[in-house]
């Protein structure tokens, strides 16, 4: 890891709106007919659309038309989905191991290849939808933004669901840099700041150790590999959900140096949370935090992340917890 690097020169940037989402479980904003639950129809429009996750409660193909349905009401030129660890059927591996105890009638040993065609295929380009599998992506957006995303659905093996990995296992770092005493398993390792070529955001189911992960007795059960990654990358915006109880959003200062062997809470100075206005967010069908250059809550890009647990469910599993809308800056993108 270089040492910190300088932020860029605004003036190269282009302003763009991001709409984020997680753990919908098939829900639909319609269902919603009271005007206290932000997450209402219509949701705000935005140029990115960012779903991090638990589209639907076990993986059926009912539960991913609704949730295609409810991606398609959506006005946004670019909508980019993982899928999470209640998605089973989109986790081959784990399908075949888990499916017929998971779904029991319900089983369809061909269900991991309809439910991919379904995210990859005509459906999904009907609803505008852009599939991520892990790894690195590059997009040019109409308002001549360029966006670079790393999309991960993984997350430290919870309740024996899809997408798992051990805690001692690190799936983020290459083995030079993995965690002390892990096993390095990355097939897509996240890159170093220097390495990025222009990562704006990470996309990841689970949170990072430390921030946003809290479950109900107070432990903090997010993976402290990532947040390593994600120190390492210093993107402008860390996406996840996962924890239903975590849901919110926080500036992160990242720490000075290229120490990368120290406690999950020394990676960062500090981490700020967002302050909702719940009349804002009510009106609004949204959470907004505008991090942008001259806006509220402006980040230093390489020296800040904003951290963002967009998880709509409760702990309870209903659709109160509303979206987040997010304005940041993107490089434009390059001229052909």
């Amino acid at each position: 890891m270089s040492s910190t690097p300088t932020p860029s020169t605004p003036s190269t940037h282009v302003k763009t709106r991001f709409l984020i989402l997680s753990d919908t479980h098939s829900s639909e904003p319609s269902q919603n007919t009271n005007n206290d639950a932000p997450y209402r129809s219509p949701l705000p429009k935005a140029d990115v659309l960012l779903h991090c996750g638990d589209l639907t409660m076990l993986g059926h193909f009912d539960e991913y038309e609704r949730t295609l349905n409810m991606l398609e009401s959506i006005d946004a030129e670019l909508k980019l989905v993982i899928a999470g660890n209640h998605d089973i059927s989109l986790d081959e591996t784990y399908y075949k191991r888990m499916g017929r105890h998971m779904q029991g009638k319900r089983f369809d040993a061909d269900m991991p290849r309809g439910a991919r065609e379904m995210w990859m295929g005509e459906r999904a380009r009907k609803a505008g939808v852009t599939y991520l599998e892990e790894g690195r992506y590059t997009f040019k957006l109409g308002n001549g933004a360029r966006l670079g995303v790393w999309a991960s659905p993984y997350q430290p093996e919870f309740c024996d669901y899809a997408f798992p990995y051990q805690r001692n296992e690190d799936r983020y770092n290459p083995p030079h840099q993995c965690s002390p005493g892990a096993t390095p398993i990355a097939e897509n390792p996240v890159p170093d700041w220097q390495e990025n070529e222009g990562i704006d955001v990470i996309m990841t189911h689970g949170p990072p150790m430390g921030i946003l992960d809290a479950v109900q007795n107070g432990e903090h059960v997010g993976c402290e590999h990532l947040l390593r990654a994600v120190r390492r990358c210093r993107p402008r915006l860390h996406c996840f959900g996962h924890i239903h109880e975590g849901w919110g959003a926080q500036r992160v200062e990242w720490a000075e140096g290229e120490q990368l062997d120290v406690k999950p809470e020394e990676h960062f100075k500090g981490a700020d949370a967002m302050e909702v206005d719940r009349q804002r967010m009510e009106d609004g069908r949204a959470a907004f935090v505008d991090i942008s250059h001259g806006g509220d809550n402006a980040i230093a890009f390489g020296r800040e992340t904003l951290m963002v647990n967009a998880s709509i469910m409760s702990v309870t599993y209903k659709p109160v917890q509303g979206p987040w809308l997010v304005d940041m800056d993107l490089e434009k993108a390059p001229v052909n």
